[in-house]
């Protein structure tokens, strides 16, 4: 039986043969890879077994096909493959009409494992094929889950980046109010010096204006003076008769 469980991140793997032999286990062996003969609890615990040794060498496994039992529907085999198992057609007919399907990723790789159920319910490796027919790549893109002293450090970094953007942000809010109130000063200061600009130009106005008035009144008084008859100047005759020239 073989199967594959994670106790703390630990993998252990216990192997017996088919014919019910001496069982060998294997703790942390996570570089078995599978053979036929293998016996699992379950086709689930046989995926899980696949999947762990593709993810391994680098590569993506797929249900290919599960055959399941004509007397009662349960599933007596499956098929697990390669992703690349197959082919794609580019395109496929449905009446008039073609219709382009996506880029295929298949390559028909031939790598596949087949388990099949036993009378007593174990599934046992049938057939198994290692080979690839392409280039295998091991992916780096699963990132494991922190440790608490590296969630804490995380933590902590955040916590100062945050503090940090507050402390910029206060410094900014700072200067915008000392410039503001510096815009306030000098528009205060100039609102005054208008002020007193316009109460400059009031009072030239009224001195102005009372010169003025002082100028007229001084011709009047000149106009006047000069209509009244001198002292000793008798005024003329008046002309008995308007029609004739006055002789004297």
């Amino acid at each position: 039986m073989v199967e594959l469980e994670f106790h703390g991140g630990e993998t252990v793997v216990a192997t017996e043969s088919s014919a019910g032999g001496d069982s060998i286990v294997c703790e942390g062996d996570a570089n078995q890879e599978p053979c036929e003969g293998m016996v699992f609890d379950s086709p689930d615990a046989a995926k899980a077994f696949y999947d762990e040794y593709a993810r391994r060498i680098g590569f993506v496994t797929r249900i290919v096909s599960s055959r399941r039992s004509e007397r009662d529907g349960s599933i007596i085999s499956r098929r697990l493959a390669c992703n690349k198992e197959g082919f794609n057609l580019n395109s496929r007919k449905i009446g008039r009409v073609r219709i382009r399907n996506r880029e295929s990723k298949r390559e028909g790789c031939m790598a596949m494992l087949l388990v099949k159920r036993e009378k007593v319910g174990k599934w046992i490796v049938t057939k198994f094929v290692k080979d690839h027919s392409h280039p295998l790549v091991i992916s780096t893109g699963v990132k494991e889950r922190p440790t608490p002293a590296e969630f804490s450090k995380t933590r902590l970094c955040t916590s100062a980046y945050v503090e940090a953007l507050q402390d910029e942000k206060d410094k900014r809010i700072q200067e915008l109010s000392s410039e503001l109130n510096r815009a306030n000063r000098r528009l205060a200061a100039c609102r005054e010096q208008l002020q007193t600009f316009m109460k400059l130009v009031e009072d030239h106005t009224q001195r102005l204006s009372g010169t003025v008035n002082e100028v007229v009144q001084n011709i009047r008084e000149i106009e006047s003076e000069d209509q009244k008859p001198q002292v000793g100047e008798v005024p003329p005759f008046p002309n008995p008769y308007p029609n004739q020239p006055f002789q004297s």
